[in-house]
């Protein structure tokens, strides 16, 4: 039996996955909070945690691609509503960020980026394999671009940074547009018409996980503000 069709087309192990990439970004930001705020622990915005991010950001936005597929007979002003939806978190994050950290608030953060995709993204459902010759350009470019620094930092959110910046959340279309890219791609191989095309076992022991997954959103955006309430509450013993 190649798969079945789920109903609403929710499939348990994108929300699984999306779930324990929830986990670990909150185990990130914590880690990071605690150096930030109170000094404590170690430096995770570089070396092995800084790739450890790296691959959280690119498992979320993977799974934007992948999920983009499913909805693919929606019609535009549907995934625009949505991408509004998610940029427009993605504005009141850089506004509060901005009132609270104002040297390192996020101008173009995850949610900006995710946004801007859904909308975006769209226009790449009708394609394959195209998809991944252009996801790959754009992650290529991307990386290319980080070798160089441009005197003007209002194209920032491409991927054009100024020489002088700094932000805890940073995620510009070059190079993670392309990481959409390529998850449209997957999403076309693997859930072709709606239907998963591979026998993939249901584990009951995952529930947990694509129940988180299903309320990423939600999950992120009040897991910092309750951990700012217990590094808070830390700073004060």
């Amino acid at each position: 039996m190649r798969g079945n069709k789920i109903k609403n087309r929710r499939f348990w192990e994108i929300d699984a996955f999306r779930g324990i990439a929830i986990i670990l970004m909150i185990i990130y930001h914590l880690l990071f909070d605690l150096h930030y705020f109170l000094g404590l622990g170690f430096d995770v915005s570089t070396g092995i945690w800084r790739a450890l991010q790296v691959a959280v950001a690119g498992l979320f936005l993977l799974l934007v691609g992948i999920s983009l597929t499913l909805s693919r007979r929606k019609h535009f002003p549907e995934f625009f509503k949505r991408g509004i939806m998610i940029f427009s978190w993605g504005i009141a994050i850089s506004i509060v960020t901005y009132i609270f950290i104002p040297d390192a608030w996020i101008f173009f953060g995850i949610l900006h980026m995710i946004g801007i995709s859904i909308m975006i993204g769209y226009l790449f459902l009708r394609y394959k394999w195209l998809d991944l010759i252009i996801g790959l350009a754009v992650i290529t470019a991307g990386i290319l671009l980080s070798n160089y620094s441009f005197d003007f930092p209002w194209l920032i959110w491409l991927g054009l940074k100024p020489e002088v910046y700094y932000t805890v959340d940073m995620f510009s279309l070059m190079p993670w547009f392309g990481v959409v890219l390529i998850g449209i791609f997957l999403g076309k191989i693997m859930y072709s018409k709606g239907e998963r095309r591979f026998n993939f076992p249901e584990v009951k022991s995952t529930y947990g996980l694509s129940w988180i997954g299903r309320h990423s959103l939600m999950i992120y955006l009040i897991h910092q503000p309750i951990l700012m309430g217990v590094i808070f509450l830390m700073g004060m013993l």
